[in-house]
């Protein structure tokens, strides 16, 4: 039952995180670390 409970709670705060517009912001930080890793940026 508690798993239940914190897959709902976790869906539910991802879907959050996406309509706030939090993903792009997530996308381009990955992609300044990457780049930065591999030496390009």
């Amino acid at each position: 039952m508690m798993r239940l409970i914190i897959l709902t709670a976790a869906a539910a705060m991802i879907i959050w995180g996406i309509e706030r517009g939090e993903l792009s912001a997530i996308f381009a930080k990955a992609t300044r670390v990457c780049l930065e890793c591999i030496g390009i940026g």
